[in-house]
């Protein structure tokens, strides 16, 4: 009882400032059904609102009798505004450039060398307003010959739009991510039929390289991967995904290696990336069951390096952490493919974008002075990379495979850095720090030995890093909780020796 009373003094003295934490597991539900829109092969339209009551085998009759081309640049653009027409309460064309056109202003995130609009659409239940909420991205036909993306995404769109408040998932991600598409990153390329730009430049390898000085003269750059880089700089993402085709697998970082050898180069969040890659490969239709890259996932430099990728250039100066899916073995399939490649597609990338809420730790940081909003950086014991907490609401995402066991520490210049130990399950967690004012004006350090820990019942422990008086008060603490335990020791032992004395033969042979 004694060594309990101590133990338990122990943990409290750990715990002075204890962060709010929760757990909150969302479940994985089947969904079946159809995108309730396509388009004319003439002109090819998104249906109006009427043309949606129809039956499951009538709209896959339709379905199939339109889907006989690819949409042009200029449908693309026709499509996407009639989209964010039809479903305004969710959607938004957004913008880092402007264009007035009949009389609207429309928002694009740049343009082309042939000057095409790089449409982008966000898809939330506040479109346009920031919230604290992870937010992902999708691009499409970053290769102009790679075209599928742009078709998908399109589909997706038009599938959350339908789907809001009638299916679990679709009202999952409208009301808990930020959802951005851009379908073409490539117009000219899709004009051209060709994998570069209207330039011949392969803008997978247009971004600045960790490795390697190239793509670092920003004259230079195309348009855009400079529209990209802009975007990011606007946005802060969580995770994000380019759509690819030529192959069947989810591709992670890192890309290359510092040496150019083909060989598995994993960065600091190698064990991440493989669950989010398996997310995606796991819900599709027979990605997973490849021969060639085992569960259908792969590093990218064990498959074959490349340099000024733009995924690994995401995760190291956006913090987004990006995948590269391929998602069709023919880069340029017979249209009368994309329903079919569609419903393969459909619920890893819908799974994905829910594993944004659906795992990992999320949280706010604050102050405990005033209980304003601290943007602290998060990171993760062990893992060598750091995310920052939102500046408005100070809200933090940070994605980790689950399963696993997490020392998440918050740190801000003039307070108390805090750490929680994080036991994750399968579903997300919430920690939220309260962070005090450091009264020390450089700072405190964090403690290369935390004391965290994992042998109790608790999802979560939460400490400071104690200043030198509070570290003092708790060692006094734990010697007189000591020494109180010796007294009662020596207090107890006569009153053993003499039961010894006086026990009869007969009663211990009834102890043994």
């Amino acid at each position: 009882m004694i060594l309990s009373f101590l133990f338990l003094s122990l943990n409290l003295s750990s715990l002075f400032h204890s962060s709010i934490a929760r757990s909150s597991a969302l479940h994985h539900s089947n969904h079946s059904g159809y995108v309730d829109s396509l388009y004319e092969h003439s002109r090819r339209r998104l249906y109006s609102q009427n043309e949606f009551k129809m039956s499951e085998e009538e709209y896959i009759e339709k379905l199939e009798k339109l889907a006989r081309g690819y949409m042009s640049n200029s449908d693309l653009e026709v499509a996407m505004m009639e989209l964010n027409s039809r479903c305004s309460n969710i959607s938004k064309l957004y913008r880092m450039q402007t264009v007035v056109l009949a009389f609207q202003e429309i928002w694009y995130i740049g343009k082309s060398v042939l000057g095409v609009p790089l449409w982008a659409l966000e898809i939330s239940d506040l479109p346009g307003k920031i919230e604290a909420e992870p937010a992902f991205k999708f691009i499409g036909n970053v290769h102009g010959d790679e075209p599928v993306g742009r078709e998908l995404l399109l589909l997706l769109a038009n599938w959350l739009c339908n789907n809001y408040r009638k299916d679990p998932l679709a009202t999952l991600i409208v009301n808990g991510v930020h959802l951005h598409i851009l379908p073409s990153m490539n117009p000219d390329g899709f004009s051209l039929r060709r994998r570069g730009n209207a330039n011949n430049i392969d803008l997978n390898r247009d971004f600045p390289d960790q490795f390697f000085t190239m793509n670092d003269d920003t004259d230079s750059r195309q348009p855009e991967t400079k529209a990209i880089m802009d975007w990011l700089e606007d946005i802060h993402f969580t995770a994000s995904a380019s759509l690819h085709g030529g192959a069947l697998v989810a591709n992670y970082p890192w890309d290359g290696s510092e040496d150019k050898k083909k060989k598995y180069y994993g960065c600091p969040d190698d064990q991440t990336f493989r669950f989010l890659a398996s997310v995606y490969s796991k819900s599709h239709y027979n990605m997973s069951l490849s021969k060639e890259f085992p569960g259908g996932i792969t590093n990218g430099a064990f498959w074959y390096p490349i340099y000024g990728g733009m995924q690994d250039w995401n995760y190291l100066h956006s913090g987004s952490f990006e995948l590269t899916l391929e998602i069709s073995d023919n880069k340029w399939p017979n249209a009368s493919e994309l329903p079919t490649l569609w419903e393969y597609n459909r619920m890893s990338m819908l799974n994905l974008v829910a594993s944004l809420v659906k795992t990992g730790v999320h949280g706010r940081v604050s102050s405990s002075d005033n209980g304003k909003p601290l943007p602290a950086s998060i990171a993760i014991r062990g893992i060598n990379y750091t995310i920052g907490a939102s500046k408005k609401f100070a809200d933090y995402h940070r994605l980790v495979a689950p399963g696993g066991k997490y020392e998440v520490i918050a740190t801000m210049p003039g307070y108390r850095s805090q750490s929680a130990c994080v036991a994750l399950g399968e579903g997300a967690m919430t920690v939220d720090f309260v962070l005090d004012p450091e009264s020390d004006p450089e700072g405190s350090q964090v403690l290369v030995d935390s004391g965290c820990y994992f042998d109790n019942k608790f999802g979560v422990q939460v400490m400071d890093y104690l200043p030198v008086p509070r570290l003092e008060i708790s060692v006094i603490f734990i010697l007189m909780l000591g020494f109180i335990c010796c007294l009662l020791k020596w207090r107890v032992r006569p009153n053993l020796l003499n039961q010894k004395q006086t026990m009869t033969p007969v009663s211990k042979r009834a102890v043994v």
